[in-house]
């Protein structure tokens, strides 16, 4: 099936959910993840029958005996009210019940609810799903990418999602590696934890690389990873928050479609005073990356947050208070991208002096990549840069990079255009070793701690950056009145002609 068919199709389920009446894109998303996840279950139901049986040894059933009916394979070929009645009574309550083993699903699909109430929308939802190539790890994750693109072709709940190719810019930058444990706090549709799968996948697995599963299911892993290194990809590297059930529901699923067979996702406000109680390891320093792009919009409650990162800046700004819990997280000498509105490169407040303060003093603050103001068109307009930073590093010289084009029109319809500084820009970051860069004037240059705190650790890149002027050489007003003199002889000429032929 090739890429325009599966569209094909995925664009005709989505009509059917549209003209059966569910018309957020998020609810649509969501019900077909749901539905999905059923078939999958199924699937990883029949691959471990089929190994006990030729292997000759037990394996724990996902389904009981008396479960056997919530199965795919069997409710799928029902219909009418039956199936209606059997999908929304018994198998999306089942969804809590399972025991999922190392895998979080049933934290998150407590509430998950059968939306759908037409028995033909249903039916034809289930048979539409059942035609999907699901059994194929590469080609499972290119349908939930294009489900996921469909938040944006929509224009609704679009702020869930950093552009993909702001996503895969920032995975190069950062370079996640085997065995590192990656971490988004504020993960919504787990783009940055998929893309981290892929950029480790592609980076450091021969390409001709295959490993095959006991029932023929292929997971693109080459050669170069080790039997640990694939374990370790399967069940430990992915770890998210969040506190939307619905974002966590879909970036598990968004995992479990890209090979992750065991995801660790789960529902948490991070900056809440309770995330350190629930998740200890997480919030003291259990993670060698962290990619985000946390929310930056509104203010907490102060009893609500965690007294250790108030202790350091006292503020309500979630921007700075994720910055400070990123630093956190990381494990001494890991590394960070984040994604940060322009205020907090030179907010004024003492909370943003502080945390910048520490990011250069107490850390290795090591990149600030400018991005043009309309990356988050439709939905925002906001000027943002990338922070790179290592915790507990040495700051000596600071990277910056003006990109003023990542490849699309910067208006509402973001089209794509042939001018993209990412490339550039990753080159630029990947060489800055060795490269020359001392000359402001061009997109890549490095600016010394010692600058950076005279400005009151300023760190954005208009305050560095040098614009080179050119000359511009006008006529005398006299001369251009002159010549505007005889263009109106002439236009008074011209008039006068034609105003005589029309006699």
């Amino acid at each position: 099936m090739t890429s325009q068919e599966l569209k094909a199709k995925i664009n005709k389920l989505w009509e059917q959910f549209w003209t059966g009446g569910i018309t957020n894109p998020l609810s649509v998303i969501e019900q077909i993840t749901f539905l999905m996840f059923a078939r999958l279950l199924d699937m990883r139901e029949e691959r471990n029958e089929r190994a006990a049986v030729r292997l000759g040894r037990p394996y724990k059933a996902l389904y009981r005996p008396d479960q056997q009916h919530l199965r795919w394979r069997e409710f799928s070929h029902k219909s009418g009210p039956e199936l209606l009645n059997l999908v929304r009574d018994e198998v999306f309550p089942s969804f809590r019940q399972l025991d999922y083993g190392d895998a979080t699903f049933g934290e998150y699909m407590r509430d998950a609810q059968l939306l759908i109430q037409k028995p033909p929308l249903l039916e034809k939802a289930i048979e539409m799903i059942g035609e999907l190539p699901l059994e194929k790890s590469d080609i499972k994750g290119d349908i939930y990418e294009y489900l996921l693109s469909k938040l944006t072709t929509a224009g609704i709940n679009g702020q869930f999602r950093t552009p993909r190719h702001i996503i895969d810019f920032i995975c190069d930058l950062i370079d996640p590696r085997p065995g590192e444990k990656v971490c988004d706090p504020a993960c919504g549709t787990g783009g940055f934890l998929v893309e981290t799968m892929k950029h480790v996948l592609e980076t450091y697995s021969d390409e001709d690389g295959v490993f095959t599963e006991s029932d023929g299911t292929k997971h693109y892993m080459g050669n170069l990873l080790s039997d640990h290194d694939r374990a370790f990809i399967q069940k430990e590297m992915f770890h998210g928050f969040d506190f939307d059930a619905t974002m966590l529901r879909v970036a598990s699923m968004n995992l479990l479609l890209h090979g992750v067979d065991a995801p660790d996702i789960h529902y948490q406000d991070t900056l809440a005073a309770n995330f350190t109680d629930r998740f200890p390891k997480a919030a003291r320093g259990g993670f060698k990356v962290i990619l985000a792009n946390p929310p930056f919009k509104g203010s907490l409650d102060e009893e609500e947050t965690q007294p250790r990162l108030l202790a350091k800046a006292k503020t309500k700004k979630t921007e700075l208070l994720f910055l400070l819990l990123i630093l956190e997280m990381l494990e001494l000498g890991g590394r960070a991208a984040v994604i940060v509105p322009d205020g907090v490169l030179f907010g004024s407040s003492k909370a943003h002096q502080a945390v910048r303060r520490l990011l250069v003093e107490e850390n290795g603050l090591d990149g600030v990549i400018s991005l043009p103001s309309g990356v988050f068109k439709p939905y925002a307009g906001v000027s943002t840069a990338i922070l790179l930073f290592t915790k507990g590093g040495k700051t000596k010289d600071v990277f910056f990079y003006d990109v003023q084009n990542d490849g699309f029109s910067l208006d509402d319809k973001r089209t794509r255009i042939d001018v993209d500084d990412l490339p550039m820009a990753r080159e630029a970051w990947k060489g800055r070793s060795n490269a020359d860069l001392n000359d402001r004037t061009k997109p890549a240059f490095s600016v010394s701690k010692a600058d950076i705190a005279a400005k009151a650790y300023d760190l954005s890149i208009s305050k560095y950056k040098q614009v080179v002027y050119a000359e511009e050489a006008y006529d005398r007003p006299h001369d251009i009145l002159k010549r505007l003199r005889t263009l109106q002889a002439e236009i008074d000429s011209d008039l006068a002609d034609l105003e005589r032929m029309l006699r």
